[in-house]
């Protein structure tokens, strides 16, 4: 046996219904655990997670859009984590802001989370899904198997990664639960070495409460961070936001169907810039910021856009502290699967999608780790506010119920 047995997990967009004959010892339970009350550990860990994970993007990226899905990451490691032990868990737990919470709640609250999430608004077409691609020869351990099962909804396929057509059938599934949006993240043929695809998927279609009128929109300049400028479609809507202006920035929110889900718009004052107001977007700023939004009549001008983004989070998440989880002699993941060498992760990519325009936004994400076996009221009515939106700036779309991000970009070249 090589001692460089590759195990690929894969967090996707997406997910597939299969049940494998190789992992038929572990029975899935009738239902998925989603009783009880949301546990806001969750909401508060996953957002911090996600804002320290953007921060270190951003920084290594600093002139190019960056569009991330905080949930989908976080919901992807959570189930990893499942079968990490030692200090690679308790390093993962803390990158991932869950040191507070045992991995019993971790996983109890994240299945509260997805079903909060997935019941949101019936307006909104919003898809949360897991999966797990077994390789056929590999035993896999019935707990961390059933943890993925019973609290992430987890389905589960065994594949003969060596056949020809594995990687197609993986592809072709990752592009019909993202609606084409995402059209592969396997690569083909499958690394020999590689024994399991773990598959996270997030989708999300929804239109605005109140849309743009497309015959408002027309073209401008957008300055772009080296002070060139290019022609943007620049949309127009005069409304009654809910709105929030101070020294650094203007924000304005926008909400979807019946205004469960929003995406809020942050655009940097012009001497405060997009870098500087990067660093203030933290956890603790960004929850002080949702309860100053009051409502203000004004023009909002916004470009329409589209954007796909892809990076390896390997850096990155290593330098929020799991680098122990990346180390083939280090790692422990000893409660994934029966094998004679250690599993490390040896890859980590994510994949997203944004399409935003007069009538809505659709939006998709795919992450993928790979890992290998090795060594109030106002008294006085406000002037109108004009927030004109000719530079790069912030976006996110929230659950407003929750608190929970489900998608948080820079967008610096619309």
């Amino acid at each position: 046996m090589r001692r460089n047995v590759v195990l690929t997990i894969i967090i996707v967009a997406v997910a597939l219904l299969a049940v494998s004959t190789l992992l038929l010892a572990t029975p899935k339970p009738a239902s998925t655990t989603v009783a009880g009350e949301l546990d806001e550990r969750i909401v508060a860990a996953n957002n911090d997670f996600g804002f320290k994970l953007f921060g270190r993007l951003t920084s290594s990226a600093p002139t190019k859009n960056v569009f991330i899905s905080p949930s989908s990451v976080a919901f992807a490691l959570a189930m990893t984590l499942n079968g990490a032990g030692g200090e690679t868990k308790n390093a993962m737990a803390r990158a991932l802001s869950l040191s507070a919470m045992t991995l019993d709640e971790v996983n109890a609250a994240s299945a509260v989370l997805m079903n909060e999430l997935l019941s949101a608004d019936e307006e909104v077409e919003l898809s949360i899904a897991n999966s797990l691609w077994a390789r056929l020869d590999v035993r896999f351990l019935p707990g961390f198997i059933r943890a993925n099962r019973s609290h992430y909804d987890a389905e589960v396929t065994a594949l003969d990664f060596a056949s020809p057509q594995a990687a197609p059938w993986i592809n072709t599934w990752v592009s019909n639960k993202t609606q084409g949006k995402i059209s592969d993240i396997v690569d083909d043929p499958i690394d020999p070495l590689t024994i399991m695809f773990l598959i996270n998927a997030i989708y999300f279609k929804a239109a605005w409460t109140e849309p743009f009128d497309p015959e408002a929109t027309r073209e401008a300049d957008f300055q772009l961070l080296t002070g060139e400028t290019k022609q943007v479609q620049r949309m127009h809507l005069f409304h009654d936001f809910r709105y929030l202006e101070t020294e650094s920035f203007q924000a304005v929110s926008l909400p979807y169907a019946s205004e469960r889900l929003s995406m809020y718009v942050f655009l940097p004052g012009e001497t405060t810039g997009l870098p500087a107001f990067q660093s203030q977007l933290t956890r603790e700023n960004w929850e002080s910021w949702m309860s100053e939004f009051s409502y203000r009549e004004g023009l909002l001008a916004l470009p329409r856009f589209k954007v796909e983004y892809g990076a390896k989070l390997n850096s990155a998440l290593t330098a929020l502290g799991m680098g122990v989880a990346f180390d083939q002699y280090l790692a422990d993941f000893s409660l994934m699967a029966e094998t004679d060498v250690p599993i490390y992760i040896s890859q980590v990519k994510h994949k997203t999608y944004i399409d935003l325009d007069e009538f809505g936004t659709e939006a998709a994400a795919v992450t993928m780790v790979e890992m290998a076996l090795g060594s109030a009221p106002m008294e006085d009515e406000p002037e109108p506010f004009e927030m004109i939106v000719d530079r790069p700036f912030i976006i996110a779309i929230r659950d407003n119920e929750t608190g929970a991000l489900l998608f948080l970009g820079s967008i610096v070249e619309p």
